[in-house]
């Protein structure tokens, strides 16, 4: 008889010692830190060390993933929560208030831990519902260790990995490690392989990599192994399904009389006429210069250019000169009216 087990979840193991990780400082901010002064930092950040800017592209790559991950878990209220109450009891071992979710204290845990998925030992243990770093019951897997002949299916292992908004567009080849250990020698075993990120890879969206799960019991096949794409912030867009949002800053100026501005694509800039009159709020489509709208569709969503009206904090004796003017001599009221 041939059973199938349901899909396991691996949980991170609290048990397992890891890095603490201090993701303000990796951010450059105060604990303290607004959720504006939090995006800003990433911003400037990600900026610095994106890999398709840096002139050291692994050591930017890492340092990239490391600050994703800080913005990740500090821009999330519900994870901020949980890291701030972490970290107040890290040295008192703090990973002891945490348990696996659904532990049933049985002695037999199977552990699976990740690498090349994007995210740290740490944001796995703690935070990531992930299978990396993970364990699972046992049986739940391989079936109860007196079953004799009974065969069954490997169980399923989900996890989570990280994608750039560029691997989206145009698709990658990821090398992932998965490393096993089996509870009852605590022998590991280690494999390598190669994961497809498919063109039009989609946020919540699962790959699934076939046999790389929980081995099969009595001469039964390997399950799977599921990653849940997860989008990695970026500096300048924002993506909503398929369409992109970008923050686009406008002197006044250039807001009254209308402008023609570069603006960023993934794949390079366009040209951006700004009509007269563009208040804060607006905003421009750039059709076509989304992700796409689905894996193996050439259709992609659309670029969408929100406009703010930015004024200087300070200027000279000059340019105030000329600002009294123009308040003395228009008749602009943005009060008025409903």
């Amino acid at each position: 008889m041939l059973a199938r087990p349901r899909a396991v979840r691996y949980s991170g193991s609290r048990s397992m010692a890891v890095e603490f990780k201090d993701y303000y400082s990796i951010l450059g901010v105060a604990r303290d830190a607004s959720d504006d002064d939090i995006k800003k930092a990433f911003r400037k950040l990600a900026r610095q060390y994106h890999p398709d800017v840096a002139k050291n592209k692994k050591t930017a790559e890492e340092k990239f993933k490391e600050i994703n991950e800080a913005h990740e878990v500090l821009s999330d209220p519900a994870k901020r929560r949980k890291y701030d109450e972490l970290g107040a009891h890290w040295q008192d071992g703090g990973a002891a208030a945490y348990p696996p979710p659904g532990a049933r204290g049985r002695a037999a845990q199977q552990e699976y831990h990740f690498g090349g998925t994007g995210f740290s030992d740490f944001f796995e243990q703690f935070f990531g519902r992930r299978g990396g770093g993970g364990t699972a019951d046992f049986e739940e897997v391989f079936g109860r260790p007196d079953a004799g002949a009974y065969a069954a299916r490997g169980g399923d292992i989900e996890g989570d990995i990280l994608v750039t908004l560029d691997e989206a567009l145009h698709g990658s080849m990821r090398e992932v490690s998965l490393q096993r250990v089996d509870p009852r020698t605590g022998e590991r075993e280690a494999e390598t392989f190669k994961v497809r990120i498919p063109p039009g890879a989609q946020h919540g969206r699962r790959i699934r990599v076939p046999g790389k799960g929980g081995p099969g019991r009595g001469g039964a096949e390997a399950g799977d192994l599921y990653l849940r794409v997860r989008f990695a912030a970026h500096p300048d867009f924002e993506p909503r399904g398929s369409d992109l949002y970008h923050d686009l800053a406008l002197a006044p100026w250039e807001a009254v009389l209308g402008a023609q501005v570069v603006v960023p694509t993934l794949t390079g800039s366009v040209k951006l006429r700004i009509p007269p009159g563009t208040n804060s709020g607006r905003q421009l489509r750039v059709r076509g210069q989304g992700l796409p709208a689905a894996p193996g569709r050439e259709e992609r969503g659309d670029l969408y250019v929100v406009i703010g009206v930015n004024v200087p904090e300070e200027v000279g004796a000059p340019e105030r000169e000329l600002w009294e003017k123009l308040a003395r001599s228009s008749k602009f009221n943005p009060r008025a009216g409903g």
